[in-house]
């Protein structure tokens, strides 16, 4: 994380507060993710340094830069086609050419890019979405907050021999994952 500068990727009026350990309102009504989540989803993932690994939420591109840093390819899907063009800006401008944005309906993944090691979710949603789970490879893991407003917790998914297992990690509070599949 010390790699990537988190300034970079904030809003103008916003960037004095691109340090905190706060999430930063981006637009869209998306933040970018508080560093110590970042870093504590990040971690779940278990990343030795040759993963494929799917994000989904891109936001401002901070997250999809971390990863860079830890995986072998990266893919980042975001909602607001306006959000993954600055996000694809930045992330040229930093010299990130392992990540890939893509603009689409985060729920369904990205099917013609799977299986991914580690598939990483910055939005809430009641339940983890099936195609999210059909792309995880085996031994994969799958971090996501799962719950509503009145509550979320971060749940980490394991794929082993074909079936999952489910842990529930810290409380969090996230923005709602959008998107066909938890409507």
């Amino acid at each position: 994380m010390r790699e990537v500068p988190r300034h970079v990727f904030a809003p103008a009026k916003r960037r004095h507060e691109a340090y905190g350990d706060h999430p930063i309102p981006i637009g869209e009504m998306q933040t970018i993710s508080q560093p110590y989540m970042v870093a504590v989803m990040i971690e779940h993932l278990r990343l030795r340094g040759g993963e494929r690994v799917l994000e989904i939420g891109t936001g401002s591109g901070y997250q999809a830069a971390v990863l860079s840093r830890l995986a072998a390819e990266v893919y980042t899907v975001e909602c607001f086609p306006s959000l993954a063009a600055d996000a694809r800006l930045v992330l040229q401008r930093l010299g990130c050419p392992s990540v890939r944005v893509m603009d689409a309906d985060g729920c369904q993944g990205l099917a013609d890019q799977a299986p991914y090691n580690g598939i990483i979710v910055a939005a809430a949603a009641a339940f983890i979405p099936p195609p999210l789970r059909a792309q995880l490879a085996d031994g994969g893991r799958l971090v996501m907050p799962v719950g509503g407003p009145e509550g979320q917790r971060l749940v980490i998914v394991t794929r082993q021999a074909g079936t999952f297992i489910e842990e529930k990690a810290v409380t969090c509070r996230f923005v709602p994952l959008l998107g066909a599949d938890v409507q």
